[in-house]
């Protein structure tokens, strides 16, 4: 049971400021640690690796292996960031109690350790983006094989049966400018990110046709159909189901693990936080209402006497439209589109996540986490947080 000491959260945290001014000698001449726009062309990353710090979990000295795997890199330097006792922190609370049954797993987030570095190479050189990029995907693999490799021998040494580990490890490699540059925008699907079901496969149940639906929902997360398509399938499939259930799903509708924490924390921030979902807005103006959303993007539901028509309400939510929506709220807030994050799970957040400074995959499909910026893949939604570069909360029983 989640204790109610807050988190506290490093309002404008100089960590990583710190830690690039460390090593400021590495850089060209002629770049300066504060000019955001030059360091982009550098092949400099953030580092960050969450490991979940459960009494089942072994120990793991993440430190030694990931100097173990720098070490055996020519001209690459790594520095450890550690938090800034200086800056200004704010309480996140525990959010309160709720009546819906997801309010536990709403309020609680999972216990880890957050292991921050700097890695910068010894050779200040400028890189393409494309280059930075490949290197960012080539260092995640490698760096994450290890780590997860270390955790099963781990495991092994102690179990009675050998272990498979895939997911007890998240390696995010960013690029520096991530952690510098302050974002005000943040943009959450809704459907298997601030909640754990998929809607439209929750009123397919209740027509007795869930199965059908749930077929199509997945090909279309995996990007194997067209949103458009498949979306236009599922609805025409509800035809005649009655509005009476619609308030029961709601109530059945469980909030994703560390959601309202999450919300909190980026609210206590500063951001505009927004729902854009491809889901539809009865359900989505629940959840909203729920964290404390700013503003809701999804579908009308079509209704006639009572019931679901099964007609497309045009212009549907897809992933174009999403990036349209995330691009015009940005410009509407006068918010640059470098200080904006979109975090979601299927391949319809992909067209948002790429136009965002930082596209962050949650508990997703194979093909959004391979073109995300981050995933997260073992925690819940607080290790949005931790992709943004801040640290765990020191009172791991939260």
């Amino acid at each position: 049971m989640p204790n109610n000491t807050p988190y506290s959260l490093p309002k404008n945290s100089k960590s990583w400021q710190l830690a690039l001014d460390s090593v400021s000698s590495l850089l060209p001449t002629g770049i300066s640690s504060a000019d955001l726009d030059a360091l982009q062309s550098l092949p400099i990353f953030a580092l960050i690796v969450v490991l979940p710090s459960t009494s089942a979990s072994p120990v793991l000295n993440v430190h030694e292996y990931v100097q173990a795997w720098v070490d055996d890199q020519p001209n690459w330097a790594l520095v450890t960031v550690t938090d800034d006792a200086t800056a200004e922190r704010l309480p996140i609370p525990i959010a309160d109690t709720s009546t819906n049954n997801g309010a536990e797993q709403a309020r609680s987030i999972t216990p880890v350790s957050v292991h921050r570095y700097l890695l910068i190479p010894t050779t200040g050189a400028l890189m393409h983006p494309e280059k930075k990029s490949a290197a960012a995907h080539i260092i995640d693999e490698q760096l994450t094989t290890r780590l997860r490799q270390k955790l099963t021998e781990q495991v092994n040494q102690t179990a009675d049966t050998a272990s498979t580990h895939a997911e007890v490890v998240d390696c995010h490699i960013l690029s520096i400018g991530h952690m510098l540059r302050p974002h005000k925008l943040a943009c959450f699907d809704m459907d298997s990110t601030l909640i754990e079901q998929e809607v439209i496969d929750e009123l397919a149940k209740a027509a007795g046709i869930g199965e059908a639906v749930a077929t199509i929902t997945e090909s279309a997360m995996r990007g194997e159909i067209e949103f458009d398509e498949s979306f236009a399938k599922r609805l025409a499939l509800l035809e005649g189901l009655s509005t009476d259930v619609l308030d029961d799903i709601c109530g059945q509708l469980t909030l994703s693990r560390g959601a309202k924490f999450t919300l909190a924390a980026l609210k206590a921030l500063g951001y505009h936080t927004v729902l854009v979902s491809g889901g539809f807005t009865y359900f989505a103006k629940h959840i909203a209402a729920q964290l404390g959303i700013d503003e809701v993007h999804a579908n009308n539901l079509d209704i006639d006497s009572g019931e679901v028509t099964g007609y497309v309400q045009m212009p549907i939510v897809n992933g174009e439209r999403k990036a349209m929506l995330t691009a015009k709220i940005a410009e509407r807030l006068g918010i640059e589109m470098t200080q904006v994050v979109c975090i979601g799970d299927g391949a319809n957040d992909l067209p948002m996540m790429t136009t965002a400074d930082l596209g962050i995959a949650y508990q997703a499909k194979p093909i959004v986490q391979s073109r995300a910026d981050a995933a997260i893949n073992v925690t819940g939604l607080e290790g949005v947080l931790y992709a943004l570069g801040y640290p765990a909360p020191q009172d791991s029983s939260l």
